[in-house]
């Protein structure tokens, strides 16, 4: 899986989810539903002139392979869950923040509410064009409390852009694997390969 493709969906993590023409609709492992898709977006990409045919995850899809034992988190990430809307990704995260901060300490008073194991909700508007990803986060929440975008820009070059450089609260990526456009629907995310 490739930490690209989770930034499509969340800045603050490299991403890795793929599309291939939608699986069966009887089947009855969305896991390995994904895992068969991922492998047609590698293999696809590899070709001189990738089938543009749309390639279609399912919200049930990408968090079952998300929640299987294949995907490894960023240290400090316990769990990830998305709700995909129009144009809109909700992640829904259980994080320990000193893990992911790794014994790095804040200077400034603003970076102490990240500490701890929490729950955090982050919502941001995505999609793909031209072989980019944009992604800009609306809000975040940690155990239900919003988070000022201030304090938030500090955590991000504190902790997350020496790590991930391309993480930021506005972020905008070269996609992987061909892949030229990206589009967040009512539960699913749809890539095209050129």
């Amino acid at each position: 899986m490739s930490p690209r493709f989770l930034l499509l969906l969340f800045p603050f993590f490299t991403l890795t989810l793929s599309l291939s023409p939608a699986g069966s609709p009887l089947d009855a492992n969305p896991a390995a539903s994904m895992e068969r898709k991922l492998e047609h977006i590698r293999s696809n990409s590899r070709l001189p002139h990738p089938d543009p045919t749309p390639t279609v995850f399912t919200e049930d899809e990408i968090n079952a392979y998300l929640a299987d034992s294949r995907t490894r988190f960023p240290a400090g990430v316990e769990s990830v869950h998305f709700q995909e809307d129009p144009g809109m990704v909700t992640a829904a995260l259980k994080i320990d923040f000193d893990e992911l901060k790794a014994g790095r300490t804040a200077e400034n008073p603003l970076l102490s509410i990240f500490t701890g194991v929490h729950d955090v909700v982050a919502r941001a508007h995505a999609h793909g064009a031209d072989g980019k990803a944009f992604v800009a986060v609306d809000s975040v929440s940690i155990d239900k409390v919003e988070i000022p975008r201030l304090v938030l820009q500090l955590f991000v070059d504190r902790y997350l852009r020496p790590q991930y450089p391309q993480a930021g609260l506005d972020s905008e990526f070269a996609l992987p694997a061909k892949i030229d456009t990206g589009v967040v629907g009512s539960h699913r995310l749809t890539l095209t390969q050129s």
